[in-house]
């Protein structure tokens, strides 16, 4: 069997697993059949067949977050001398990131209950399994993270070799290093202990809403933390910046790693700084122990998802909207049936609440990103943030055509339907009426309240906007029917589609904007829009259809 560089460095570190009395042959052949596996998995690019796809894919991904890095981290590093607000910033925006990843990404693999009735049917303890899981994701993120910070690395390296000289700028980088290790650590633990503590006290479908619903909140701390961060500095000359340390701050992890770089290179020896350099290491470490001490119980844990809770009927209110929204009864046998599909798919749930929770908060974050003056907003035209409810719609609509009961897509070759396009209408009309419209209805009241009825219009255009959107996403993700496909092909690889689709909303909005410049162009805007969206919601989901990897035509 292939022998990978990670369990080769593990073999070096191996009395750190007898010592936590972890059998590591096992952990080893185990860790050995996940790598194996990952690099046998079936592509999701439309189109390719080649193993290597996936694996190019994966390393675009890095590439992708290597220009992240660069563009976000480098000018900071370059502009800013001040090493609490450097290190805060920068520990701020990686904190954001890859807490978003494991969110996104990694739930499904730290929640995977699939291994339990694979591995430990054998002679295996499940704290080894779970030390799998925890490696297993520590060296993607791991990946990631090197990809996202090796610019910056490069340029403090850089930067401080010039200012301060050599071992100053290694000592400088090799902190940085540690610092960014003990963060990958800290958040897979983190984000297991807090799905282990949720596990204690729910089962079945509460749990599965609940680990939903800790997504979305977690989504918003991290946004609404990372504007604190912002505000947190005064800026009173050109790249010139002063901190004076609040008490909310020691809640905010980043200022803790900008704690040590003040206090060990700027021999700053605040109260605060040195508060800030304690939490850093204690708090780390503390987690980690709790989670060695718990290794066994997660697996264990995870059997509640397996159990089932009694299944709710469908509402007469909902029966209602039903009727209204679709046309025919083959529709609105679907469209209750993709209702139901959206609120029983965990894997849906784990990667798609977390855009939901970004689309709820980011048209409010960007509004007051200056102050809060509602006078000054209400003259704004600050109400085109609600395009950001339509971030989730790449995510949605490339999830839609996963489940994990994809076998039963033969039903669709069954059933004396011709026209395809009523089972993709219907499922789009499920997600509009479940996740957006309710999001949609309640932001907008909010911000008509903001700027006056002035914007009714515009939150019309907005609307139709998102729904030509959706049906533009589900077009480039491949014309596939609903929860046809395995969802274990839900993997990297559509990063750049996904930029290419974000690409094409910014075009929209900017649209929007010149519009808003003529304000008597809104109405024929309108107009125009209610044409183009009721031909796209015709004619836009017509043609060739993927059925479990045969192709059929409408």
């Amino acid at each position: 069997m292939k022998d990978f560089l990670t369990l080769k460095i593990l073999d070096r570190f191996q009395f750190i697993f007898k010592k936590l009395k972890v059998d590591y042959p096992t952990l080893r052949k185990i860790l050995q059949i996940k790598f194996i596996m990952d690099s046998r998995r079936v592509p999701v690019s439309v189109g390719r067949t080649k193993k290597q796809a996936d694996k190019d894919f994966f390393h675009i991904s890095l590439l992708i977050y290597a220009f992240m890095g660069f563009f976000t981290m480098v000018p900071l590093a370059i502009v800013l001398n001040n090493k609490m607000a450097l290190m805060t910033f920068i520990f701020g925006l990686i904190m954001f990131l890859l807490l978003m990843t494991v969110i996104a990404d990694f739930s499904s693999v730290l929640l995977d209950v699939r291994d339990k009735s694979i591995i430990l049917t054998k002679p295996v303890n499940p704290k080894v399994l779970t030390v799998a899981k925890f490696i297993h994701v520590f060296r993607y993120l791991f990946l990631v993270t090197i990809s996202l910070v090796g610019p910056v690395m490069v340029t403090l390296l850089i930067k401080y070799t010039y200012l301060e000289g050599t071992l100053y700028a290694l000592l400088f980088v090799l902190l940085f290093i540690f610092e960014v290790v003990l963060l990958n650590l800290f958040i897979i633990v983190f984000t297991t202990l807090l799905y282990l503590f949720i596990l204690r006290f729910f089962s079945g479908e509460k749990l599965k809403d609940i680990i939903n619903y800790i997504q979305i909140f977690m989504t918003l701390v991290i946004s609404i933390g990372y504007q604190i961060i912002g505000r947190a500095f005064e800026i009173t000359e050109i790249f010139d910046i002063e901190f004076t340390s609040k008490w909310y701050h020691y809640l905010l992890m980043p200022f803790w790693f900008g704690g040590p770089f003040e206090l060990f290179f700027e021999a700053n020896y605040d109260i605060s700084i040195i508060i800030y350099t304690i939490l850093i290491i204690i708090i780390p470490i503390t987690a980690f122990i709790i989670y060695t001490k718990s290794l066994g119980t997660f697996e264990n844990s995870l059997l509640k998802l397996n159990q089932g809770d009694k299944q709710k009927p469908y509402k007469e209110k909902r029966k209602f909207i039903t009727n209204i929204i679709n046309k025919t009864p083959e529709e609105r046998n679907f469209y209750r049936f993709s209702y139901q599909m959206l609120k029983s798919e965990r894997d849906f749930k784990l990667r798609v609440y977390p855009s939901l929770g970004l689309s709820m908060v980011f048209p409010f974050l960007f509004m007051f990103q200056s102050g809060f003056d509602l006078t000054k907003l209400a003259d704004s035209k600050q109400y085109l943030n609600l395009y950001f409810c339509a971030f989730m719609m790449p995510m949605v609509t490339y999830m839609l055509r996963y489940s994990k009961n994809y076998k039963a897509a033969w039903v669709f070759y069954s059933t004396p339907i011709s026209d395809f396009s009523v089972f993709k209408k219907a499922a789009l009309k499920a997600f509009l009426m479940r996740l957006l419209v309710p999001i949609y209805l309640v932001e907008s009241v909010i911000f008509t309240c903001i700027f006056g009825i002035r914007i009714i219009p515009d939150l019309v255009a907005i609307f139709f906007t998102i729904l030509i959107f959706t049906i533009i996403c589900y077009r480039v993700f491949g014309n596939f029917i609903p929860f046809s496909q395995p969802v274990e092909n839900a993997n990297k690889g559509q990063t750049v589609v996904f930029f290419i689709i974000t690409a094409i909303l910014g075009l929209m909005v900017g649209i929007h904007y010149a519009v808003t410049l003529f304000p008597i162009l809104i109405y024929p805007y309108n107009f125009i829009l209610l044409i183009i969206t009721i031909l796209a919601w015709k004619k836009g989901l017509n043609g060739k259809v993927n059925i479990n990897g045969h192709h059929r035509y409408n």
